[in-house]
């Protein structure tokens, strides 16, 4: 392995090029800094896997929301912020004030500044992670899930723009297959970093690279931003640290990031001194399936649930209240690990299908990030299942698709894990359940809200089906889908104060050592705390990314 010398000292050196780092790289561009950005990953692969989200965004008191008659407010939404995030422990104070700054920048300057960077909306605001459980705790209390206009890649481009502009201004450097493997450290402060350079891949974006090494490098520079993300990718890390209150690690999960999302950087900023906190606080979802057609190992995609479908546990017994699809994503996966099996189900109509089920990521929704309005209205507004979800329902191993519902019980039976089906119990909730759709009144606390929810026109025009007996020949065929956990965020991570500065053990910022994205628990250590309210993910990356380019670049 030889060595192969690489670039002068820059100002500031960002680890990580996803959309952390490439906001962070923009702002101390903007101060008129030197910026080096390096990543283990070929350059096809610049965004990291914000490039493949679907672009929610959690904005306070839009214009978006107040044409949808949507009254939202800084205190509502901090009302619920907390309520959520259950802060309870010393290391909190940080993350604290950390979700007090987001809120602020999220009603406030959040929308102006994207709309400065050419960054749209979609009209429809979504209402995620509704909660359910009372006016304090999990939930958000009124939509706010704005998609991005472009989804994933939209939200990348104009800070990629930037960066790729003053590269070739010649102040930028740009460097793929670079991993770190330390910090240099001199008289306590953070000089630069040193790794491995890797060979070269021509893989696609996405797919699992080689990690053979061909040289070494190292690069100095008066500030150093990780930008590195989470450990979503690493199901080892996952596992190790999965907490007990969610119950038992599931022995097979999809995952819901690419390989590269590893959590290697936590390690080498221990080293440098780093303190990691909250690492048993993750976000993972229960409605991943099996991507029939994979991009890197395990792939699975997140059905982005409306609230109708019936769910069932892997015995068949229904999943207890206000467990409904969309409500309380935590609350879901620490039921279903209680239980102990890695699946659970949602049986459907495709009627239901049809309105109220889109997939996460950009390649599944190519209308929104094509910004084709001919194709979202044809295939949003039009009969029949989105392109991306009928490719599902016709090869996807986790769905079973029948006329009626005996066949629909034996299609259950027949996949892995439908052993464990109690077939008569599925048949009853199935009865039951649309025996009480027929009435007027109900005390099924589910359909009650579906009711309720058509009041908001966002859910009436295009996330929530009428409701109807998902036996109903008029709403065929009857649909089953088996349902994953999916690896997707860390909450924790690298203990930093509101200039993204890094802290070590005794709370004091290491001189030189900056943090953001999900690699600082989107800001101090985990400012979601134990529980996120959506869209705060890709929003968590801009506010980080920004504070820290502003403060290494000062």
């Amino acid at each position: 392995m030889t060595t192969i010398p690489r670039s002068p000292a820059s100002d500031v050196l960002v680890i990580g090029w996803g959309l952390s780092g490439l906001v962070a790289a923009t702002e101390a561009l903007r101060a008129g800094r030197r910026v080096t950005v390096i990543d283990q990953e070929a350059r096809q692969d610049l965004g990291g896997q914000a490039w493949w989200s679907f672009g929610g965004l959690f904005l306070v008191d839009s214009p978006e929301q107040r044409r949808m008659g949507i009254r939202d407010s800084l205190e509502l939404a901090s009302e619920d912020w907390f309520g959520n995030a259950g802060f309870d422990r010393p290391q909190d104070a940080w993350p604290r004030r950390w979700a007090e700054a987001y809120l602020q920048f999220a009603a406030g300057e959040k929308r102006s500044w994207l709309r400065e960077h050419g960054v749209g909306f979609f009209p429809v605001v979504g209402w995620a992670e509704r909660g359910g459980g009372g006016a304090i705790g999990p939930g958000n209390s009124v939509p706010r899930f704005h998609i991005t206009w472009g989804t994933g890649p939209g939200i990348v481009a104009p800070f990629l723009a930037a960066v790729e502009s003053a590269e070739a201004e010649g102040r930028a450097t740009v460097l793929g297959r670079h991993r770190v493997s330390e910090l240099i450290v001199h008289d306590g402060l953070v000089v630069g970093a040193r790794g491995d350079v890797l060979a070269r891949s021509h893989r696609p974006r996405g797919v699992a690279s080689s990690r053979e090494r061909v040289g070494e490098f190292e690069i100095r520079a008066d500030a150093v931003i990780i930008a590195s993300g989470g450990i979503g990718g690493n199901h080892d890390l996952v596992r190790a640290s999965w907490p007990e209150r969610l119950g038992t690690p599931p022995q097979r999960m999809l995952t819901g990031v690419p390989a590269y999302v590893d959590g290697s950087m936590q390690e080498v900023a221990r080293a440098a001194g780093a303190s990691v906190i909250n690492g048993d606080r993750m976000w993972h979802y229960v409605e991943g399936i099996e991507n029939w057609d994979p991009v890197w190992p395990g792939h699975g995609i997140r059905i982005l649930p409306g609230p109708s479908s019936l769910w069932l546990d892997a015995t068949g017994a229904r999943l207890p209240v206000p467990l409904f699809p969309g409500f309380d994503t935590l609350g879901t996966l620490a039921h279903l690990r209680r239980i102990g099996h890695d699946h659970s189900w949602f049986i459907t109509s495709q009627r239901v299908v049809e309105k109220e089920f889109a997939l996460s990521g950009s390649e599944q929704n190519p209308d929104l990030t094509g910004r084709d309005v001919g194709l979202l209205l044809r295939s949003r507004l039009a009969k029949g299942p989105t392109a991306p979800v009928q490719a599902f329902l016709d090869r996807g191993a986790d769905f079973v698709v029948e006329e009626d519902l005996d066949a629909l019980l034996t299609g259950m039976a027949a996949l892995a894990g439908g052993d464990s089906l109690d077939l008569e119990r599925v048949r009853a909730e199935v009865i039951a359940r649309d025996r009480e759709v027929e009435n007027e009144f109900t005390k099924d606390a589910q359909i009650g809200l579906l009711r309720s929810m058509r009041a908001y026109r966002g859910d009436r025009l295009i996330r929530t089906a009428a409701p109807h007996r998902l036996q109903d020949p008029s709403a065929a065929p009857m649909i089953a889908v088996r349902l994953h956990v999916l690896t997707r965020k860390s909450l924790g991570g690298l203990h930093t104060d509101l200039d993204g500065r890094v802290l070590d053990a005794a709370g004091a910022p290491i001189p030189g050592l900056f943090a953001a994205g999900e690699a600082s628990g989107f800001g101090g250590g985990g400012m979601h705390g134990y529980r996120a309210l959506e869209g705060t993910f890709l929003g968590g990356c801009l506010f980080s990314g920004r504070q820290a380019g502003r403060a290494a670049g000062r």
